[in-house]
């Protein structure tokens, strides 16, 4: 096993950390393809360090067809080849863990690939074979099975569930998926993919890996007793509730499994880590976030909290109450890589629909992008305050925008692709990041850009913030560097402000938090400025500002 030089056996290092999402495709490419790699993220350790971060999280980097972004996975031991290789993945674990950055990769284990080897041998087995024991195959409706077997609804498409003939199979069945055709759900109540995913677990944790993300970790199971029942509605949290009985997602057997992978995970010291993506009632979440479970799950609420001063406090004070009851830590997030970044999203007036606004490629109202910007950080630097863990996603630190006017013709999402284009995608928070000023691709590589880069780019590069103080990037470096001072114990305290738009709290060592959100500009109280993310004015905290100050 490789040796983690230059991190700490602190069991509890997760509890507070600052986690750095790549989404490795855009974020470095080192070979001039266009398309980021390991080798990529390697060459900007310098520029992970200097943000003082905890550990990184790279999104999918396996073998894959890319039908889904890299979540639909052909190999979950393997390193895309146009990743890189295994080797480099090594080099690049270990290059982190010099510089005392730890790591944790996506576990994507609801659905595999088409292109994955069991599915290949399940399509090409017959029905009621072993193989395709492994997925969810079902006999159609109609006089000759050519119905699909239930009105089951998918992220990506009208329905759930494709017809084999589709990827060449001669069985006359059905095979279910839960997002696009090319990622087909396997068959959770097989314990041979149980035992499969104990081994990927292992192997990855085994070369050192220190925690993993887990990709919809809500729907491994499935209520597949006959009748199927129906449900020609897609599953959202009203139609599964919240006892645990939902058809695709939520069921309560899911915690016998991840029970399994907790027991393997505290085999290691320090023990592995791992957080779901479980979208779930709140009250369900500690089920995920368990000590004898995953052990922490993402909490969602911000992303879509208005900034509002009220609204803001409800969700902090929600979501500690919940990290108490299952004696895990909180986890804060405004963006990420299925979501349009929160700049952009705290620039535009509260009642435009965003879909809409996105299809029309951001003409149909007014972007105020400097307010966005400003907005962003005062809301960063409001999470990054908070006990608990906060997960950041790449490019948030520039005070990137969403790309909003890719042309339909270089959309790649299947959000947009298979949804009757009735929603634009995610394409446009995954567009390369700009380490340079210009460049066929701003510094993100020698060939261009996977995706188009728009020409404002420029003014949010790496190379553009880099050596200024007021600059997104310097304000996330410094706070980032001072939290790593003065987090303390999981605790807060409010304090009283006599204005509805502000918020002030303080942790036990004197470390204070207030967020003026869109009250007037209000008087700083007395105490050392550690940092704020937007200057004041004539002493006072403007709206849209957080500052950070020591009593």
């Amino acid at each position: 096993m490789p040796k983690s030089v230059g991190l700490s056996k602190d069991k509890n290092w997760w509890r507070q950390a600052a986690i750095y999402q790549i989404y490795p495709r855009s974020f470095a490419d080192s070979n001039g393809d266009g398309i980021g790699d390991l080798k990529g993220v390697t060459s900007r350790i310098s520029y992970l360090k200097s943000l003082s971060l905890d550990a990184v999280w790279l999104s999918p980097f396996y073998p894959s067809a890319l039908a889904d972004g890299g979540y639909d996975v052909a190999d979950y031991r393997d390193v895309d080849p146009r990743l890189g290789t295994l080797a480099d993945f090594d080099e690049l674990l270990a290059e982190l863990h010099k510089v005392g950055i730890r790591i944790f990769v996506d576990i994507v284990p609801n659905h595999s690939s088409n292109l994955h080897v069991w599915f290949k041998e399940a399509i090409e087995a017959k029905p009621g074979s072993k193989a395709r024991n492994r997925y969810i195959f079902r006999d159609g409706k109609g006089e000759k099975g050519e119905l699909p077997p239930t009105d089951w609804v998918s992220h990506f498409a009208p329905s759930a569930w494709t017809h084999e003939s589709v990827m060449g199979g001669k069985g006359n069945q059905w095979y279910m998926h839960w997002f696009a055709p090319e990622q087909p759900d396997f068959n959770w109540d097989n314990p041979e993919v149980e035992k499969e995913f104990l081994k990927t677990l292992k192997f990855w944790a085994d070369r050192g890996v220190d925690g993993f993300r887990i990709d919809v970790a809500h729907a491994l199971k499935k209520d597949l007793s006959e009748p199927l029942r129906s449900l020609p509605v897609f599953e959202t949290l009203e139609e599964r509730g919240n006892k645990g009985k939902g058809i695709l997602a939520d069921r309560d057997e899911l915690f016998k499994i991840y029970k399994q992978w907790r027991k393997l995970f505290n085999q290691y010291d320090p023990p592995r880590v791992a957080v779901a993506e479980a979208f779930v009632h709140p009250e369900r979440l500690p089920l995920y976030a368990s000590t004898k479970t995953l052990g922490q799950c993402f909490d969602f609420r911000f992303i879509e909290t208005p900034f509002e001063a009220a609204a803001y406090k409800e969700s902090v004070q929600d979501a500690l109450e919940l990290a108490l009851k299952n004696k895990s830590s909180c986890t804060w997030t405004l963006s990420n890589h299925d979501q349009i970044r929160h700049a952009t999203k705290m620039g535009l007036n509260s009642a435009v629909d965003r879909r809409s606004w996105m299809l029309s490629d951001g003409t149909s109202h007014p972007l105020d992008a400097a307010a966005g910007t400003q907005n962003a950080l005062a809301a960063t630097l409001f999470i990054l305050a908070l006990p608990g863990s906060t997960y950041m996603y790449q490019g948030e630190e520039l005070g990137l925008h969403e790309v909003t006017d890719i042309p339909a013709s270089q959309i790649q999402d299947p959000q947009y692709l298979r949804n009757n284009k009735m929603d634009k995608g995610r394409d446009g928070c995954r567009v390369p990041l700009p380490w340079q000023k210009s460049g066929s691709s701003f510094g993100f590589g020698t060939g261009g850009a996977h995706l188009p880069q728009p020409s404002w780019f420029a003014d949010y590069s790496v190379a553009a913030e880099e050596n200024d103080p007021n600059s997104a990037l310097s304000i996330y470096r410094i706070a980032l560097g001072l939290r790593k001072s003065l987090i303390t114990e999981e605790k807060i305290k409010w304090h009283k402000t006599g204005n509805p738009s502000v918020l002030h709290f303080s942790r036990p060592n004197g470390w204070h938090c207030i967020t003026n959100f869109r009250g007037e500009s209000y008087p700083m109280p007395k105490g050392e400025i550690l940092i704020s993310s937007h200057p004041l004015t004539n002493g006072k905290i403007p709206a849209g500002t957080t500052v950070w100050l020591k009593k």
